[in-house]
């Protein structure tokens, strides 16, 4: 069992940046997959980033690569969310979500742990 609870969001402006962070509790917290995705007013919740834990390999969705890191501290079961150069577009309820799978780490379904979600803006 994981429990995730997200944080860190806020209201930046174009260029600027922010770092959001998803603290989880639950002893299997360092073999679990984690993800962060994204819904914006009005849209589908969309895959930002994973970290995989079999090997630590990292995907991005293609409007965040260069922009956006995703990390894991396992000593504080805590997984990281850096976004810099950000743009309006990026404005979203920023999810994380923790798997056991390894494999379709882009897809919603794949994940059975959600946080609540917090709340990012980017003024123009």
């Amino acid at each position: 069992q994981v429990q995730l609870v997200d944080s860190g969001g806020g209201l930046v402006q174009a260029g600027g940046s922010l770092r959001v962070s998803c603290a989880a509790s639950g002893h299997s917290f360092s073999s679990a997959s984690v993800a962060w995705f994204r819904q914006a007013a009005g849209k589908e919740r969309q895959f930002v980033a994973a970290i995989r834990w079999t090997d630590g390999n990292t995907y991005y969705t293609d409007s965040v690569v260069g922009r956006f890191t995703i990390s894991r501290d396992n000593s504080k079961n805590t997984v990281y969310l850096q976004m810099n150069s950000l743009k309006p577009e990026d404005t979203a309820v920023y999810y994380c979500a923790a798997t056991f799978a390894t494999t379709s780490l882009s897809h919603p379904s794949t994940y059975r742990y959600w946080g609540q979600g917090t709340q990012v803006t980017v003024s123009s």
